[in-house]
């Protein structure tokens, strides 16, 4: 899963190191601020996609089919996605109380990777592959899904696109 690509400034294509999770994908999660919907195009060639829309989303991607929020289940695991979870304080008991019905809540926005989980609820945001703002590395988010149960959950470092922006030059 990934979220926060922002195309085209810091996304002119998937990144190699990402691409290389996204060939074993099953399913490609996408937290929104994608910002152009081929994007998601690009991704859906990997596997199925579904995405959320962000804040930096124009129409194409709301066109594409990304709503404001999502609520899916993956092999029978109950998850719900959406891009701005509101601040760090008490994100985990807001997201329980927004999506009751879910057990994972996958969301964007911060570029921060963020896992927490309490009693088999747990929201993750899988940072940002193109853009990691303070954090240490860009990153990705990589589940394993088991009969309706969320068996691992991790963020991944992956390396950061050698051209990132518009050229200088």
């Amino acid at each position: 899963m990934l979220s926060d690509t922002h195309a085209p400034r810091f996304w002119k294509r998937c990144p190699p190191d990402v691409a290389s999770h996204l060939r074993s994908a099953d399913l490609i999660l996408h937290g929104g601020d994608v910002c152009v919907a081929p994007v998601l195009d690009e991704l859906a060639q990997y596997a199925p996609v579904i995405a959320v829309c962000g804040n930096n989303d124009g129409p194409d991607v709301v066109a594409w089919g990304a709503p404001e929020t999502a609520e899916f289940d993956i092999e029978g695991l109950p998850v719900a996605m959406i891009h701005d979870s509101g601040q760090k304080a008490g994100r985990l008991a807001r997201m329980r109380r927004r999506f009751p019905a879910a057990r994972l809540v996958v969301f964007g926005h911060s570029h921060i990777p963020w896992d927490e989980e309490e009693d088999g609820f747990r929201v993750f945001n899988p940072g940002s592959p193109t853009d990691k703002r303070r954090q240490p590395h860009c990153t990705i988010g990589l589940l394993d899904v088991v009969d309706g149960e969320l068996v691992n959950a991790r963020i991944v470092p992956v390396a950061q696109a050698a051209s990132r922006g518009p050229s200088s030059s």
